[in-house]
């Protein structure tokens, strides 16, 4: 992880700067408190204690519903012995309904084809200013755009959070040359139907919000708060209207006057400025414009009002999606003409059909983007890696590979594949799963290069193509995941999707495909400009919407009788909201702090380097062993440790005496005797890997461990395998040179007799580990699959090479694909398939981690 190296600020003295310092009048909770009526140092008003506030939280956070609280609250003395202001949920709800509010939800009706259409949603600006405005994240706002370069000569540009993107600096010029001394907000709308009942088709489609201002690392987190839902559109199908073109038409107008009319106040807001204190009190004349939409598929192509089967960002016909010219720019759709076929409804329905035939879009009565302040709605469209790459291109590889391969072939190779702490082991195989979940798509994408290797393809064609293709997806679809991109990468990124393109037509040889004209593959070609735009693609994920229709839709609706919903789910969501900024709000009365100034009108947060170092890694082991006294002879028979004294007598010379050659330290090694029977044994090795998207300062997250433990039985007596994981051993010389693949067969420590007797100069590592060896890797990998290949390294009697190293020299755990040969063998299992093989692939897609220590 390492800063920029150099960055350029906005070439303007006022632009982002604030119109008005903040005053003890104009911060947030200083206004909350005035709003609450509380004139007392009480913090728990208008809750009477602690405990009275901490039981109303835990009823509208994690508690039962109406009735079941209403009647635990009557039962005789309770509500006496915990002193509780409230008798039932009715009384708790008007308590609640008293704090100062949020944003409220409205009930409007939009008319469409002479029909009344319920829409519910909030003032845009309203809720722009509860994110803005919010304590928790002033000091996290960004106020005006910057270039990042990772090198003092400003030649490799930066992308990361939305500020560092070309769109917030190209739109900071044009409304500079307008109004100067703008803040501009980015505005980022979701919206995406979802089905709120586990039978039946009930469904609410809400539509979300929320704004660059906040890095993504706050965005991406749904506890945070940072996405507001803004309302809900009709779900009606429109089943009365039999004509499927009239449906379709009359859908695509509904969702456009719905949304045009949650949107409208952007207009003039975007265009003119609004004064606006964020959470510190600091007022600035704020500009929300429109900046990026996020969704499927399905809603782009609703959104830009193009024909299903297009491409809703360039005007490249549905027979040309699958082409791919690298010198091509793929211009976006030219917005002004757009507008202009749009200005012609006034001329007669058959002129307006035909000029928007004219520019490729539908004909869609005023689309809610027409009248919008500085955006081009074919720029907003973002990459979706959920639904575009692990629902769309990496589904349909994963079955391009079934047809290759035979299934029978790729589910038995999917049964193989040697355990690891992040891989999931298909033991059905994966052919004939249905309903399969993005999280089970990026499962099988962490395998599917082991599954074709070696494989015999029909007529014995040849399996190159198809592993460079494969290859090429894999590595695009990883490298689209960067937290943090470069020009470097993003033309590594540019260069998987040609490696793929220049390999496709091994499908066509297979007979597997005749085209490639998928909207889903032609999206990939406008991932460079998005991320050069607004940032890396976890800026506007739609994975982070799937999991808000959880908090604000699903659960929304399980809160209420089922009949009349809508108005039942908005009033608990606003007691939701309510709850939780009361919580922010008694934390700070408790902190008797107010809200910090922020340092400068950039964020705090800190960028890592794309291409920089590996990320580190720390050791977290429990603090008592997993068996105390484990015998040396179980250690060789049943952990495998075969050579257990000879690679510990070895470690004991060597770290005694560093300087001593190895024909040396096999020498002294017989002066060595073991004071001990028993050893210690931990059964795991866990790893705090730094994320690869963490800022300075971060906390590391638990994403591997390693285990090592020998074959067993469950309660019920059955036979639970042994499990030795391989890992990656830091030799200390850096790039592959400097890391060795090799297989734990114990992790153990010593007795404090045996460190005073064995190590009188200086103790050794805590933790120690035998491991069995692998060759070292070559000084590339292998031409097509671009795969470190190794081996289990052997003595000249056939041994496995042994030594016993510091715990700390792991570096981390890695997978292996076992070299399979044409055919698997029937007879390995994925417990017994580390000693079955002998040749390996070292995996590189077990996750970012691994992807960028390898790539």
């Amino acid at each position: 992880m390492r800063k920029p190296a150099a960055t350029v600020a906005f070439p303007s003295s006022v632009a982002g700067k604030p119109i008005r310092a903040a005053d003890a009048s104009s911060l947030e909770y200083a206004q909350y408190a005035f709003q609450l009526g509380s004139g007392s140092a009480d913090p728990w008003a208008p809750f009477v204690s602690k405990l009275d506030w901490d039981v109303a939280r835990w009823a509208k956070l994690h508690g039962p519903g109406s009735t079941a609280l209403t009647e635990l609250l009557q039962i005789e003395g309770l509500r006496e012995a915990l002193g509780l202001s409230f008798k039932t949920a009715d009384e708790l709800n008007k308590k609640i309904d008293s704090l100062p509010s949020r944003p409220r939800f409205k009930r409007d009706e939009v008319i469409i084809a002479n029909e009344a259409f319920e829409v519910y949603y909030r003032d845009v600006i309203e809720c722009i200013k509860a994110i803005y405005g919010d304590p928790e994240f002033a000091k996290h706002l960004v106020f005006a755009p910057e270039c990042h370069y990772a090198d003092r000569d400003k030649t490799i540009r930066m992308y990361y959070d939305m500020y560092t993107g070309k769109w917030w600096w190209n739109t900071q010029k044009v409304v500079e040359s307008n109004t100067p001394g703008a803040t501009i907000i980015p505005v980022l709308i979701s919206s995406d139907k979802t089905q709120v009942t586990l039978f039946g088709n009930k469904t609410a489609y809400p539509i979300y919000m929320t704004i660059g201002n906040l890095p993504k690392e706050i965005r991406r987190k749904p506890s945070r708060g940072g996405h507001v839902l803004l309302g809900y559109l009709p779900t009606t199908w429109l089943d009365h209207v039999t004509n499927k073109a009239a449906r379709r038409r009359t859908l695509t107008n509904l969702f456009h006057s719905c949304v045009r009319r949650i949107l409208h106040p952007l207009k003039s807001a975007g265009r003119d400025g609004i004064a606006m204190a964020s959470g510190d009190g600091v007022y600035r004349r704020c500009h929300p414009i429109f900046a990026t939409f996020v969704g499927d598929y399905p809603e782009q192509v609703l959104v830009t009002a193009v024909k299903y089967g297009d491409c809703p960002k360039c005007p490249v016909s549905h027979n040309d999606l699958g082409d791919y010219d690298a010198d091509c720019d793929y211009n976006l759709r030219d917005m002004d003409s757009v507008l202009d076929a749009l200005s012609t409804l006034s001329d007669g329905a058959s002129v307006f059909v035909k000029a928007c035939k004219d520019v490729g879009i539908k004909p869609v009565q005023h689309p809610f983007w027409e009248e919008l302040p500085y955006v081009d709605v074919f720029q907003a469209i973002t990459p979706d890696i959920l639904h575009q790459m692990y629902q769309g291109v990496m589904k349909h590889a994963i079955v391009w590979v079934l047809k290759a391969g035979t299934a029978a072939e790729i589910d038995a190779r999917c049964r193989r594949f040697p355990p690891n702490h992040g891989i999931h082991i298909f033991t059905k195989g994966i052919s004939t799963l249905s309903h399969v979940t993005g999280h089970e798509h990026a499962q099988m994408c962490q395998l599917l290069l082991g599954l074709i290797m070696d494989v015999r393809l029909p007529d014995r064609v040849s399996s190159s193509k198809l592993i460079r293709a494969i290859r090429a997806l894999l590595d695009f679809l990883y490298l689209a995941q960067y937290p943090v991109h470069t020009s470097k990468t993003l033309s590594h990124l540019q260069d998987a999707l040609r490696r793929f393109h220049d390999n496709k037509d091994a499908f066509v040889e297979l007979g597997i495909r005749d085209n490639f004209n998928l909207p889903k593959l032609h999206a990939l070609l406008h991932y460079l400009l998005s991320i050069q735009l607004f940032g890396t693609t976890d800026n506007y994920n739609t994975e982070y919407t799937e999991r808000l229709h959880i908090d604000l839709a699903k659960d929304a609706y399980r809160a209420t009788n089922h009949k009349d919903e809508y108005p039942q789910m908005m009033a608990w969501l606003e007691r939701r909201e309510k709850v939780l900024r009361h919580t922010n709000y008694v934390a700070w009365c408790l902190a008797k702090t107010t809200a910090p100034l922020p340092q400068s009108s950039q964020s705090t947060s800190e960028p890592m380097a794309a291409r920089a170092e590996p990320p580190r890694t720390g050791l977290i082991m429990t603090r008592w062993p997993t068996l105390k006294a484990v015998p040396i002879h179980v250690i060789r028979s049943d952990y495998g440790a075969r050579f257990f004294a000879d690679a510990f007598t070895r470690f004991v010379v060597k770290y005694n005496n560093p300087q001593l050659t190895s024909a040396q330290v096999e020498d002294a090694t017989g002066d060595v005797f073991l004071p001990f029977q028993v050893l210690p044994v931990y059964h795991k090795i866990k790893y705090g890997l730094d994320d690869v998207s963490r800022v300075d300062g971060a906390s590391m997250t638990l994403r591997d461990a390693v285990h090592v433990r020998p074959a067993t039985t469950d309660k019920r007596g059955r036979p639970i395998p042994a499990r030795f994981d391989t890992v990656l051993v830091n030799l200390g010389s850096g790039k592959e040179y400097g890391y060795r693949v090799a297989q734990v067969r114990v992790v153990f420590s010593l007795p404090p007799r045996a460190i005073s007797l064995l190590f009188p100069q200086k103790p050794p590592p805590k933790y120690l580990a035998y491991v069995e060896w692998f060759t070292p890797f070559a000084s590339s990998p292998e031409p097509n699959s671009h795969l470190y290949r190794v081996s289990r390294s052997v003595n000249h009697s056939g041994d496995r090479l042994a030594s016993v190293i510091p715990v700390l020299q792991i570096r981390r755990s890695v997978h292996l694909y076992p070299k399979w040969g044409p055919s698997v063998p029937r007879e390995w299992m994925s417990s017994t398939v580390l000693d079955k093989a002998t040749s390996f692939y070292v995996n590189p897609y077990l996750d970012r981690h691994t992807y960028m220590t390898q790539f």
